[in-house]
């Protein structure tokens, strides 16, 4: 398949809603639309297709030669007058396949995605460790660029981004920003990030804690002054901190305890949910803001479990949220139907009792 048919899909994924689009061996095009994957009409892509698609997006002469080795690649795409493209290529059954993630041209901002007013105050930190979570494809990029398109439109900062690939395009408000990428502009999170509290950083984006050394670092650059943000693939506060410590040896995990106490400002766990009306995906958070009572269970392990009711218990006072007490808001303003609330809920028992009881 060659390059204009190519952006003619996804230029007619793009104007009909698509967040995704798949390209792989014995499949047609498939369209993901409103959380659910659509194949369109047409004839079933080939090894051969794939293959063109996959030469299409890279633009690396050294990839593109060593194309029948590729076993993974992540880039990006920008199609002219549509919008960019979040690329990876991967190979299955030995064929190349691949997956767009479409990334709206203009950067979000907190009010404009109806994110709470609470993740300014989030954004605003001077320093320490903010982290949003979720699974794959639940906008964790979204929510990241909305702070920091608010930092930027607020505060005369210098903020570094590192990106696997770069996503959204930053310009400059009142803050100076440098967005590096993976691959093109460095080697790799730990190496960049290293590079970083070498280049007058007041912000850090760090597109992903994926090991041991850049949780490390980001650790230091937190204790160092600096404002760190990133995500991780956990599904909320709780497991977020365990997957954090699980990085370290056991016998550091005290020491993890105390850095993590004192540097997690904010952990904003997400997933998106179908809403009610069937046509979109609506968005359920759980926000998780630095008190005295957080840093307590964070450093005792006998109670970091039980982090969910000091998150309720907080939400009037500090702006947190459980997902539970989320998804009751959603359900009463008829967002969602009570069958996604039940099934998202962290305990479906309890969700219904607390909701019979309101």
């Amino acid at each position: 398949m060659d390059a204009t048919t190519m952006n003619k899909l996804l230029t007619y994924g793009v104007q009909n809603g698509a967040s995704d689009i798949h390209f792989r061996p014995g499949d047609p095009p498939t369209f993901r639309v409103s959380g659910a994957l659509r194949p369109i009409k047409g004839d079933k892509l080939s090894p051969a297709h794939t293959k063109q698609l996959a030469l299409n997006v890279i633009l690396d002469p050294l990839v593109q030669s060593q194309i029948d080795t590729v076993q993974e690649y992540d880039t990006s795409y920008m199609l002219a007058g549509v919008g960019r493209f979040r690329v990876n290529v991967y190979r299955q059954r030995g064929s190349l396949a691949m997956v767009l993630r479409v990334i709206p041209t203009e950067v979000p901002t907190i009010d404009g995605t109806g994110l709470p007013p609470i993740l300014k105050a989030v954004a605003s930190n001077e320093r320490g460790l903010v982290l949003v979570t979720g699974a794959t494809g639940s906008g964790k990029s979204t929510t990241l660029a909305a702070m920091v398109n608010h930092i930027n439109q607020s505060d005369s900062l210098h903020i570094l981004t590192i990106e696997d690939p770069i996503e959204f395009i930053h310009r400059n408000i009142r803050s100076s920003i440098s967005q590096r990428e993976i691959g093109t502009d460095t080697s790799d999170f730990a190496t960049a990030l290293r590079a970083a509290l070498r280049q007058d950083p007041d912000v850090i984006l760090v597109g992903e804690m994926r090991d041991h050394e850049t949780v490390d670092i980001a650790l230091k650059a937190a204790e160092t002054g600096h404002l760190v943000m990133s995500t991780v693939h956990t599904t909320d506060a709780v497991k977020t901190i365990g997957r954090l410590l699980a990085f370290f040896p056991g016998d550091e995990h005290t020491t993890v305890r105390q850095r993590l106490a004192e540097s997690v400002k904010a952990i904003v766990s997400q997933r998106l949910l179908p809403r009610a009306e069937g046509q979109s995906m609506a968005l359920a958070m759980e926000i998780l803001i630095q008190t005295k009572t957080v840093q307590e269970y964070i450093l005792d392990g006998a109670r970091t479990a039980s982090i969910k009711d000091v998150i309720e218990k907080g939400r009037n006072t500090y702006g947190m949220q459980s997902f539970d007490q989320h998804l009751t808001e959603l359900y009463k303003q008829r967002v969602i139907t009570i069958e996604t609330a039940r099934a998202a809920a962290s305990n479906p028992a309890d969700f219904e009792r607390a909701l019979n009881f309101d």
